[in-house]
């Protein structure tokens, strides 16, 4: 409703009762890019002006009805899930000042009361005909008929009208290999569920929003439809390989965690990066910053998105909190956090200050923004807590309060090309010759056969070569399983990576076991194993994506040590959690020493030479 006009301003305020709560309400109201297009609102253009960017600031531009309406925009300020707010200063076009606050509480029976707050001040007569009227019979009716589309997602109990109206579509050719898909699926192992999940995947791609579609993530699409996340990723990937899906390469800030450049193949990606909105250059990493997400393949589907918002809060949904702060200004906020770690930064000035959130930590806490820098000591706050900010700068400073730990919804270049199923379907994605760009950590398992050129004199060349086939057969169904991936095989030597060492672990001691005790009349092999867990290099060598450095080095080493009938592990692949649980569940003796290596600098290390307790 219209408040009235005091001293040439609109006041508009509606007032809902919803359904879903805060939470799941805010990812709704709080993307106002969708909300705005949703709304009605134009799509806009940015200027890239430098000196318009302190502090997140935008120079913004958008024609309605042929009329060019310019204005700055300022920071959103907000509390998830509580509140947010944006004010906007108009350069040209009928409005002079635009401020909008949204304020989500929870209602004692559940569900939340949601108030949204809009004030409008014309800059001319025609802004004084044109306000009221606009939000009357234009804004307010796709504003009510979108919250009550939002509270029935944030519900579930009936999926959402798709926005696909800057789609076109071949609904021929989705359908068509929509079957094709269906047929490169069966036979391979859970065919009938992944078969099922094609078939979502299918309407997903014909009948979702064009936003959701436009970066679709594997394993958010399980998590919303309750199905595992290995079998939802290799759908797409096979998707991909079917053309109904293209994937590409998200390189993402490591502060507000967006996308800056999506490169189609790891050939493209480079080492090094730049993020515009940060003002930050950083160095691209496989594990956290290279996200593997997949759209339609444009003769399927061609999606134009467009923006109709640069600061959504939804944009950066890591950031709990954000406020602009004047000089000298201070603020008390009450603050409802999830159990965990946090940082608080701004972003003109250098460094932050670490934030720990757990139920026993204070009800209050106090920071002080000054040149000086932040304090080295953490806050340690409960989960509600009022927090007390002091910006001591002679300078507007916008605070943000992030949570460090990324989504693991993210399907990394570190883990999707450390899976066989990855290496077999797109052998050919490999970095440009001289890329070295860093995986992170990985468990490295070089295996060899021993003793494998006495096997060849005692059964023969042809029977041998044989027989040394089949060990890769078992090796590679047994590092498949455990969600690995073979690298290289060196003659009768497997080079193998896994995200986890007691996947690891775990593949190799099944391939000993298998290849020990093989079917009757067939003569059994001795598969000596290292394995070794560190941070990695990946590069390109031979066309395929390999790795390198020193953890790959020790790995090798480690192989050499082992008789066969054990396998040499590293101290950090033993210091792992599950490692020690699966050697004590198959009851197996995991013996310490330690040793210098060769290449090593005479450095000793500790190794655990893990076996069945009876040998």
């Amino acid at each position: 409703m219209m408040a009235g006009l005091s001293n040439r301003e609109f006041h508009f305020r509606w007032t809902f009762d919803l359904k879903s709560s805060p939470e799941r309400l805010w990812p709704f109201i709080a993307d106002t890019n969708r909300f705005n297009r949703d709304t009605g609102v134009p799509s806009i253009d940015v200027e890239k002006d430098e000196q318009r960017r302190r502090n997140a600031r935008r120079k913004v531009r958008l024609s309605i009805y042929g009329m060019p309406v310019e204005w700055e925009e300022q920071p959103f300020e907000w509390v998830k899930p509580v509140r947010f707010g944006i004010e906007r200063i108009y350069s040209k076009g009928p409005m002079a000042r635009l401020r909008v606050r949204a304020d989500l509480s929870e209602n004692p029976d559940g569900g939340t009361h949601l108030t949204y707050e809009l004030w409008a001040k014309p800059r001319n007569l025609l802004g004084s005909i044109a306000i009221p009227s606009q939000v009357k019979f234009v804004v307010e009716p796709r504003f009510r008929s979108a919250i009550r589309e939002y509270d029935r997602s944030g519900t579930e109990t009936v999926p959402r009208d798709a926005d696909t109206s800057l789609s076109s579509f071949d609904l021929s050719r989705l359908q068509a290999l929509h079957q094709k898909l269906n047929d490169a699926l069966a036979g391979t192992e859970s065919a009938e569920q992944k078969r099922s999940i094609a078939d979502r995947l299918a309407e997903f791609v014909e009948h979702a929003d064009d936003f959701d579609v436009s970066r679709i993530r594997a394993y958010k699409l399980a998590d919303d439809w309750r199905e595992p996340r290995r079998l939802v990723l290799e759908v797409c990937l096979r998707a991909v390989r079917t053309g109904l899906l293209d994937f590409q390469w998200d390189l993402l800030c490591p502060l507000c965690r967006g996308p800056q450049e999506s490169p189609l193949s790891l050939k493209d990606v480079n080492q090094h990066s730049h993020c515009e909105a940060c003002k930050i250059d950083f160095t691209v990493d496989f594990e956290r910053y290279v996200e593997l997400t997949f759209r339609p393949n444009a003769a399927v589907r061609r999606v134009d998105v467009q923006s109709y918002c640069v600061g959504s809060p939804e944009l950066t949904p890591h950031v709990v909190v954000q406020q602009l702060l004047p000089a000298g200004d201070k603020r008390v906020l009450t603050l409802p956090l999830e159990e965990g770690r946090y940082r608080l930064r701004t972003l003109e000035l250098q460094g932050s200050q670490d934030v720990d959130v757990s139920p026993e930590g204070e009800s209050s806490a106090e920071v002080v923004i000054s040149n000086q820098g932040w304090s080295y000591a953490p806050l340690h706050v409960a989960e509600t807590f009022s927090l007390a900010i002091d910006n001591q700068t002679d300078a507007e400073q916008l605070l943000m309060l992030e949570r460090l730990e990324w989504t693991d919804q993210a399907t990394t270049a570190a883990e999707v090309t450390a899976l066989q199923m990855f290496r077999d379907l797109f052998s050919s994605e490999a970095l440009r010759p001289g890329e070295q760009i860093s995986v992170g950590t990985l468990t490295v398992l070089f295996t060899d056969l021993r003793n494998s050129t006495q096997l060849y004199r005692e059964i023969g060349d042809a029977t041998a070569f044989g027989r040394v086939m089949s060990h890769f057969d078992v090796l590679r169904k047994q590092i498949t399983e455990n969600d690995g991936a073979i690298v290289k095989t060196i003659g009768d030597a497997v080079m193998a990576v896994f995200r986890s060492a007691s996947d690891g672990l775990n593949a190799v001691l099944q391939a000993q076991q298998l290849l020990a005790a093989p079917a009757e009349g067939t003569m059994p092999l001795t598969l000596k194993a290292g394995l070794h867990t560190g941070p990695c290099i990946a590069v390109t060598l031979n066309d395929r994506l390999d790795y390198f450095g020193s953890t790959v080095n020790m790995a090798a080493r480690l192989e050499g040590l082992s008789s066969g009938s054990d396998v040499i592990i590293s101290g950090t692949a033993y210091d792992d959690a599950k490692v020690r649980q699966l050697i004590e569940s198959r009851g197996l003796s995991a013996v310490y020493f330690d040793m210098a290596l060769k290449g090593f600098a005479e450095e000793r290390f500790e190794l655990w030479r893990v076996s069945s307790k009876h040998e």
